[in-house]
């Protein structure tokens, strides 16, 4: 691997040639050939369908991968899938999940879809990307994928095909034996509007050992990913060879070798497993371990970690914040001791956090800054020089960050450690065409090529990045704009506060007031009242310190630990509408609030006996918010 200290060291790597002259795959196909060819023997991924430590596993090698890769590519091409046609899955992590990510890559176009969103959500996605083939569960204890994915498929009629896997095949002893018994009934077998198959069974009567079609003839879109951040409604970003290549590129100059055991409990439908891991595997023959098929999220996973650390002997570590946080609150009870990295993503990591790892296994936690947006890769804090706690690093080579702020003169740059938005160029980014929608696109770049992260940020004097904040997330109080990450970050550093997630609440005469939401440390014991307290000496900026704090059970989350702030604002605006509808003596209640693509979060009011619906509107139009009346 090349020394990674500091910047200088990520310019030295890109002195030595551009990157248009990196030798590097040019399709997907030829990256996947290279690491057959030269680490066909050395496993490739292993999964457990539960977590203990003695539970059984399958491990494909690099050629078995290789094999299964071609033949599911080779699968989606008879069905009719060309370069330009699309293969959704929506499944939850097993081999088959990689599989099918890599071979809808070689065949077509893989869109991966988070399982855990609902039929119209998926729906939706699948007529956004015109997908013609759906890659999915069989119908399986425990999980409502296979009936979701159902519903969803019939409001999309671009859909031909479903393809669908068995999780039985995983399962041994008695339970092999009761799961036929208990499955749930088929969802899909009702309907004869799409052909249903069996994804193994077809994969078989596939070649293994060569395409039966002729590979791309170089770079295009090969992926959609939607995104599923802190924002609402998803969009969906196109993704090229050369983006997922370039993080393969990064991972393996900068990050892993072949002699790399990574433990990977995160989503296969997320930018951050498929991009930066797996990726990252292709391009230095590394093994990824991927436990259970809710990942970190599985049951046992967090009970179990450190024990799976030491059956498979992991060196690299890939996290989230919310993880991290649940693992230090469970002794290190097994040998740890190959352990060399962790790599954490996906949103801030409180220091106290990092602190509390490092303490518990002897091993620093690399802090990384990407997003679905730019094919993922950004920065992170340098391998072999200074991690600055805090910090998402250093920008990787063949990768410019700029800070920039939007002027009715256009785009000016920040001064050294001034913030401003985080504007990115790097092999990842494709300019112009980011997303699907081209209406989404507009103002997304500045000067045609720095693609606008809506991300909050500085530099500082020797280059490392920090994010403060999301630009769309500034609290707006009375005109006067305040950082989120502020109030999160001095909440967060309570001994009691696992996670905050700050928003503006909506307020009749400022416009918004600052409020916290807070998770609090398994077993730890605080009230509100005190933690305001805490906000009052620890806040320095007056009109920053929340007016109102709340603690929940837990936070809502992504599926990648970010705090998912449009569930705390429709907390808000529910809980604020409702009181002022209390105290005027009004009967009519907010009942739900949903997300409108033109308007935002929308209050629904019900009409729950005689109501004076003059008064209601004159009351509520105080606020900014817009709300309306139940059908």
């Amino acid at each position: 691997m090349a020394h990674f200290a500091n910047r200088e060291d990520a310019l030295k790597i890109e002195r030595e040639m551009s990157w248009d002259d990196r030798a590097v795959p040019q399709t997907m196909y030829q990256f996947l050939s290279n690491v057959a060819q030269n680490h066909g023997s050395r496993p490739a991924f292993s999964y457990q369908m539960f977590s203990g430590p003695n539970d059984p596993a399958e491990t494909l090698t690099w050629s078995q991968f290789y094999g299964q890769a071609l033949q599911a590519a080779n699968l989606f091409r008879s069905l009719g899938v060309g370069e330009e046609d699309v293969v959704a899955y929506i499944l939850p992590n097993c081999n088959e999940t990689a599989v099918t990510l890599v071979g809808g890559m070689i065949a077509g176009i893989a869109n991966p879809i988070n399982p855990l969103l609902e039929a119209e959500q998926i729906s939706a996605i699948l007529r956004e990307t015109n997908a013609k083939i759906v890659v999915t569960l069989r119908a399986f204890p425990k999980t409502d994928v296979a009936q979701k994915v159902a519903e969803a498929v019939k409001h999309a009629p671009n859909v031909r095909t479903v393809l669908e896997v068995d999780l039985l095949r995983y399962l041994t002893g008695l339970k092999k034996l009761i799961v036929p018994l208990i499955r749930p009934k088929n969802p899909q077998s009702k309907h004869n509007y799409v052909d249903m198959l069996d994804f193994n069974a077809a994969l078989q009567a596939q070649p293994a050992d060569r395409l039966t079609f002729e590979d791309s003839k170089g770079d295009r879109v090969a992926a959609y990913f939607h995104t599923g951040g802190t924002t609402g409604m998803p969009k969906v970003a196109q993704h090229k060879y050369s983006g997922m290549v370039y993080n393969g590129w990064v991972g393996h100059t900068l990050l892993f070798t072949e002699q790399d055991n990574i433990m990977c409990p995160l989503p296969l439908f997320h930018v951050f497993a498929c991009h930066v891991i797996v990726m990252s595997m292709i391009a230095s023959g590394a093994h990824g371990i991927f436990p259970t098929p809710a990942g970190y999220r599985g049951d046992g996973v967090f009970d179990n970690f450190w024990k799976l650390i030491e059956r498979w002997k992991v060196s690299f570590i890939i996290t989230v914040p919310t993880a991290l946080s649940a693992l230090m609150q469970r002794p290190v009870d097994a040998d740890v001791s190959s352990v060399q990295t962790a790599f954490s993503g996906s949103a801030p990591l409180p220091v106290e956090l990092y602190r509390r790892f490092e303490d518990a296994t002897g091993v620093e936690i690399i802090e990384g800054y990407g997003l679905t947006e730019a094919t993922c890769l950004v920065s992170c804090n340098p391998l072999d020089g200074e991690k600055r706690i805090g910090s998402v690093g250093i920008p990787f080579p063949y990768t410019t960050v700029k800070i920039l702020n939007h002027t009715p003169d256009g785009p000016v740059e920040c001064a050294t450690d001034e913030v401003g938005e985080i504007c990115i160029d790097n092999p990842g980014v494709f300019v112009g065409s980011t997303y699907t929608e081209s209406d989404k696109n507009h103002d997304l770049f500045h000067h045609d090529r720095y693609l606008r992260t809506g991300d909050l940020g500085r530099i500082d004097a020797e280059g490392y990045i920090w994010i403060t904040g999301r630009a769309k997330d500034l609290i707006i109080r009375g005109g006067h704009n305040i950082d989120p990450a502020e109030i999160e970050e001095a909440l967060a550093g309570h001994e009691a506060v696992a996670f905050v997630g700050a928003i503006g609440q909506p307020d009749k005469h400022s416009g918004e007031l600052p409020c916290a939401y807070v998770e609090l440390v398994a077993g730890a014991s605080v009230d509100e009242e005190e933690l305001r307290a805490y906000c009052k000496r620890h806040i320095h900026e007056r009109a920053a310190i929340p007016k109102y704090v709340e603690i929940l059970p837990e936070l809502p989350k992504t599926a990648v630990g970010k705090v998912f702030k449009p569930d705390l604002r429709k907390l808000a605006i529910t809980r604020i509408y409702n009181a002022e509808l209390e105290e005027s003596g009004q009967s009519a209640r907010v009942s739900e609030v949903i997300e409108d693509k033109k308007r935002g979060l929308v209050a629904i009011l019900d009409k729950s006996g005689d109501v004076d619906e003059e008064a209601i509107e004159q009351l509520l139009g105080q606020f900014v918010r817009p709300w309306e009346w139940s059908e």
